[in-house]
């Protein structure tokens, strides 16, 4: 069995905070900031090997690269305006100082065409960085986007 090509006009991402009191904290449409990158070190080494000509140099550098940390880019999430106050009131906490307490673990959950869930992200240590709206126009036909950017200290993508 072939797996479902996700096309672009029939998903949506679901986003959960741990410790939420709604099973579902928001619907999403946009998302990105989906990155993650690896330190890279490098060691240099002398061996005692014995080398050049008629063997009169002693010790031959060596490169190695290991992995160092990883870490994770903020994820920005975008959907159309509503009457939800849920990311408003994360970041209002977080402005009143109590944000060691509202760093939360969730997950954002990708859906396919038949409306099941095909992977999630679980990140964990999120919290808001900006809440954006757009520019309010009363004369335009288009939909005003809500815009939450958090920052995550990790990220792990997995199979249902």
């Amino acid at each position: 069995m072939f797996p479902e090509i996700l096309t672009k006009a029939r998903f949506y991402l679901e986003l959960r905070l741990e410790g939420s009191v709604d099973s579902t904290d928001g619907y999403f449409m946009e998302c990105s900031g989906f990155q993650r990158s690896q330190d890279v070190i490098e060691v240099c080494e002398v061996t005692p090997q014995v080398w050049g000509k008629e063997g009169r140099s002693h010790g031959h550098v060596v490169r190695s690269k290991v992995p160092g940390n990883s870490s994770y880019t903020n994820i920005t999430l975008k959907r159309g305006l509503t009457m939800s106050t849920t990311f408003w009131d994360w970041m209002d906490s977080i402005g009143m100082g109590a944000w060691s307490d509202q760093r939360r673990n969730g997950a954002l959950c990708l859906y396919g065409q038949a409306g099941k869930e095909q992977f999630r992200f679980e990140f964990t240590g999120a919290w808001p960085v900006s809440y954006k709206i757009s520019d309010l126009d009363v004369k335009g036909a288009d939909h005003n986007i809500e815009e939450v950017e958090i920052a995550v200290e990790g990220l792990k993508r997995l199979k249902v």
